[in-house]
């Protein structure tokens, strides 16, 4: 399936009640046939609350990533758990992702439904029956390229059993498989050691299923992190990719996968994949960075790298929620109706941005969100807050892997509020 193709597809899909901010008379259209009609946000019927996406912004963002790979020499898999988003994996590989990196199988059949020739998969995959589809895949589809984690002998035992069982009605390509290296004794996943690492890829060996490709990790878990520590964990990565080269591991393979990268610490990486000396085969220095497609107002807007080196430019925030001023109690407080059912609440409450009324819009001096509750936020406001009851306030979002997964199609919007497109997601 080509980019035309699936959004083709998501543009056929008829207007209901399950999508929510949408104008109550489009129900029944198709969403190419809404987004046609070019309407705007503020005054064509949209409702509150209602999650908008900036157009603007989203190129910048796409464009901006797209060159720093390039500029660092980095191959780029973007994290789609982030946003689940067929039309935005396609625009990221229109802007030079190699592939698309997910966590889990329903995430990857997402990916394959949307015609996505490409996937990591950031997770040991030890589930029998998505490790039958797999193999279903690869033999449907000779071109499909996938790789996932393994972390533990007993993981590539249990891959292996499923697709030996797989085998007689399905693939006989292997599966491609990388080494997870943990990140240190409290992260997450990955082998602790190099020495469970060799085991792990003597195990991978040993069957006829598996090939391995390399070695990956994820330098965010780095306890304490810092760029001392996620350097030296870093570099305990790549060293492990050389010690397997020169022990002759990536025997069979037409290049080495080496790959990490957050949303946090890609300067790191890019730092420390340039280091790498030259190996037996071409290597594929692959970043996973996700949360850049839209970055945020709080958690990535603080940890970004381009906050510190910003001549290498910078990512700007793209969602923007609107809610509507449903009371104003007293001087100190007023309630929106957007909650935690609209808005990412998990690493930070939203940020009043801006207050709308009569079609102009100014600087939402001196409010707060101070709670959510699951339908209202609660807002404080200071004596010289002007906002009153059916105000439209913009709210930012910290975190966009739990702001994308709220709202199943997002309105696509241009700077004066013209819808030109919409985003489907499936989570």
């Amino acid at each position: 399936m080509t980019v035309s193709e699936a959004a083709a597809r998501l543009a056929a899909e008829r207007v209901d009640h399950r999508f929510k901010g949408l104008p109550p008379d489009a129900g029944g259209l198709t969403v190419g046939e809404l987004a046609a009609q070019r309407r705007n946000l503020f005054t064509d019927g949209f409702t509150t609350p209602v999650l908008a996406l900036s157009a603007e912004r989203l190129t910048h963002n796409l464009e901006l990533m797209e060159t720093y790979a390039v500029r660092h020499g980095l191959a780029f898999a973007p994290h789609g758990k982030t946003s689940m988003a067929p039309q935005l994996f396609w625009r990221q590989i229109e802007h030079g992702a190699w592939g698309i990196t997910l966590a889990v199988p329903h995430q990857v059949r997402v990916a394959r439904e949307f015609g996505i020739g490409r996937v990591f998969l950031a997770n040991e995959l030890v589930d029998a029956a998505a490790l039958r589809w797999i193999a279903s895949e690869l033999a449907a589809d000779p071109d499909f390229r996938f790789i996932c984690y393994v972390d533990s002998v007993r993981g590539v035992e249990l891959m292996d059993a499923a697709l030996t069982d797989a085998a007689p009605h399905g693939s006989t390509r292997p599966v491609d498989v990388v080494v997870e290296l943990a990140a240190g004794a409290g992260a997450r996943t990955g082998a602790r050691t190099e020495a469970e690492c060799a085991a792990v890829a003597d195990a991978v060996a040993a069957t006829g299923t598996l090939r391995l490709v390399g070695v990956a990790g994820y330098e965010g878990e780095v306890p304490g992190a810092d760029p001392d520590r996620v350097h030296a964990w870093l570099r305990r990565l790549t060293a492990l990719a050389v010690d397997f080269d020169k022990a002759g591991r990536f025997e069979g393979v037409a290049e080495i996968v080496v790959s990490a990268g957050g949303s946090a610490w890609f300067d790191a990486v890019a730092d420390v994949f340039s280091e790498l000396p030259d190996l037996s085969l071409p290597v594929l220095k692959l970043l996973r960075s996700g949360a850049y497609v839209s970055h945020d107002d709080g958690h990535y807007r603080r940890l970004t790298p381009f906050t510190r080196v910003p001549e290498e430019g910078a990512l700007h925030p793209a969602f923007r929620l609107w809610a509507q001023v449903v009371s104003r109690p007293s001087p100190e407080q007023a309630f929106v109706n957007a909650g935690k059912r609209d808005a990412a609440y998990d690493l930070d409450l939203p940020e009043v941005q801006v207050v709308r009324r009569d079609g102009a819009e100014r600087p939402a001096t001196g409010i707060s969100v101070t709670a959510l509750s699951d339908q209202h936020a609660w807002l404080r406001t200071a004596p010289e807050a002007d906002v009153e009851v059916g105000d439209w306030v913009g709210l930012g979002l910290s975190h966009p892997c739990t702001s994308f997964d709220k709202w199943q199609l997002i309105p696509l919007v241009e700077a004066d509020g013209t819808v030109v497109d919409y985003i489907r997601t499936f989570f």
